[in-house]
Parts: structure tokens; C-alpha cells; sequence
């Protein structure tokens, strides 16, 4: 399969691309669309390019309990790979909560779709939904690159990130083992993560990070310093801000804060693609 060519149009933009957006917002009616349907959660079965590695219980519940109260709200993006056999390629926290609400059949919306293209959907689904850590979501970029040959521009244009962030999440894959393991469970974040990339012992500063709950400003000036002619740059507060935001759009963000007379938010992106994911997701918040 040529990528470039067999992949659907729009699939960047997220699940919308495929389900349509009328099937996204279904309130557990099946009739709504043609290409809806009801299927028994036995003839579904986890996808083998799940980026996601862990399902905490406690939110597992609460949406188990919601959707005893509600029904699945969200169809099930699947494809067929056998007779009464279906591969989860987004949805599988709902598929899972389903299962301890006790329902027998859920809302999905089927499509053949290449193994490529699967893994790209539930990378999409992951990251818009801010359910990856940033190992998994390195992983996950790793192997579209590795596996269907793909650059890290492409990963980027089609999961809505600057190619910035994609190669900076990736380098994250070299860090030793109980770093990564850390970042898995929350101890660090993305943010003191990258900062390690230039330790010398990038475990033992780890440790010093975990144990004095340095912020990720702090870590970057302590980085910084080390350099010849390194320059602090603004106030950590701005920074830390402008960070945050960054990380979870992907794109870079600059803060131009000017006391009481206000500031300015910038956000730069590089293609239409991105511009369109910034707006769908400012236009979802508002």
C-alpha cells in the first residue's frame, strides 16, 4: 500500500474523519445513521496498535457507571477481521467500561481500514483525548515511522503536532528504563522529562527532580546554565504557562506578558491541518 495515496482524506482531523461528526455525538440510538450499528461486546476484541498500555480502574469505573445511567454515548470505531469478529481501532476504554456496566451490545461504526491507518485513528483518538503518557505516545509515533514508513513531518501532519513535538516525544524512547517508567506513572512530566535528554546521568537527576518537586522551568534554567552563554530566558511562571499549553496543543506557544497592560498569546503552525485541528479544538472548548 502506497501511504501517501490509500490513506483517506481528512484522517488528521480525528475519529470525524470516519464516523462523521452526527455518529460522534449519538446518545446510544443505533437508527441514528445508516452506517451505525449495534453489535454484542463479545464480537469485539482490543486492537493489536492500541498505543494506550494501562487502564486505570478508578476512571474505568465512574465511566462504567455513566454508562449504566446513559448508554454508550460515543460509537465504537471498529473493522471486520473475521466472521463475528471485530478489531477495536478506537474506543476501547468504552468497550471495556461497557463490559462492567453489564450492557450486552454497544454502538460502532465499521470500516476496513489498513493496519497503517488503524494505528493512526487510535493515536489520534489518544492524544486529542490526552489519555497517553508521553512514552506511549512516543512509542506510538516510533512505530507508524518505523513500521509503514512514514516521516516524522507525515506523523505530524496527520495526528495534528508540529514535527517539533513528535521528534521531541520520540527522543524520550532513549531514556533509561526507570525514567520511562516514572514518566508512566505520573511521577514526571513531559516537560521534566526532556530536560534530562542532556544529563549525564539522566536517572540519578531524575531522582533529584521526583524528590525536590523542581519545576519544569527550574530544570530548564538548571539545563541552560550549564551551557556556555545560556541565557535565562522570562519570568518561569510565563514559561511554565507557555509550556503547559504547548504540550497539550502540540504546537508552539509564546507568551508576551505585559504587566498591567495585558499580553498577548501566540500560537504557531505550520499547515492547514494544524489550523483546522487548533480551531476544532477552540471551537469543542467554547
Amino acid at each position: 500500500m502506497n501511504p501517501a495515496q490509500d490513506r483517506p482524506r481528512g484522517l488528521g482531523r480525528g475519529l470525524s474523519a470516519l464516523i462523521g461528526d452526527e455518529a460522534a455525538a449519538v446518545k446510544g440510538e443505533p437508527a441514528a445513521r445508516k452506517d451505525l450499528r449495534s453489535l454484542p461486546v463479545a464480537f469485539l476484541q482490543p486492537g493489536r496498535f492500541q498505543p494506550r498500555m494501562t487502564f486505570d480502574e478508578q476512571p474505568l469505573q465512574e465511566l462504567a457507571a455513566s454508562i449504566k445511567e446513559k448508554g454508550v454515548l460515543s460509537p465504537i470505531l471498529v473493522r471486520p477481521i473475521g466472521q463475528d469478529r471485530y478489531e477495536i481501532v478506537a474506543g476501547e476504554r468504552r468497550w471495556r467500561a461497557a463490559q462492567l456496566a453489564k450492557l450486552h451490545d454497544v454502538p460502532v461504526v465499521v470500516r476496513e481500514l489498513a493496519d497503517d491507518q488503524a494505528l493512526e485513528l487510535a493515536i489520534i483518538e489518544n492524544v486529542q483525548r490526552t489519555d497517553l503518557n508521553a512514552i506511549e505516545e512516543g512509542a506510538a509515533y516510533e512505530e507508524l515511522i518505523s513500521k509503514f514508513n512514514r516521516t516524522q513531518e507525515d506523523v505530524a501532519r496527520e495526528v495534528g503536532k508540529s514535527r517539533s513535538h513528535v521528534a521531541n516525544t520520540i527522543r524520550l524512547l532513549r531514556l533509561p528504563d526507570p525514567v520511562k517508567a516514572w514518566i508512566r506513572e505520573g511521577k514526571l512530566t513531559a516537560g521534566h522529562a526532556r530536560t534530562l535528554l542532556s544529563e549525564a546521568d539522566p536517572e540519578a537527576r531524575a531522582r533529584e527532580l521526583i524528590e525536590g518537586a523542581m519545576t519544569v522551568r527550574q530544570a530548564e534554567q538548571r539545563s541552560v546554565a550549564k551551557k556556555p552563554g545560556g541565557k535565562l530566558a522570562k519570568d518561569p511562571n510565563i514559561a511554565d504557562l507557555e509550556a503547559s499549553i504547548s504540550n497539550r496543543l502540540g504546537l508552539k506557544v509564546q507568551i508576551v506578558h505585559k504587566g498591567d497592560k495585558g499580553g498577548e498569546v501566540r500560537i504557531a503552525y505550520k499547515s492547514l491541518e494544524q489550523l483546522d485541528e487548533l480551531t476544532r479544538r477552540l471551537s469543542k472548548s467554547s
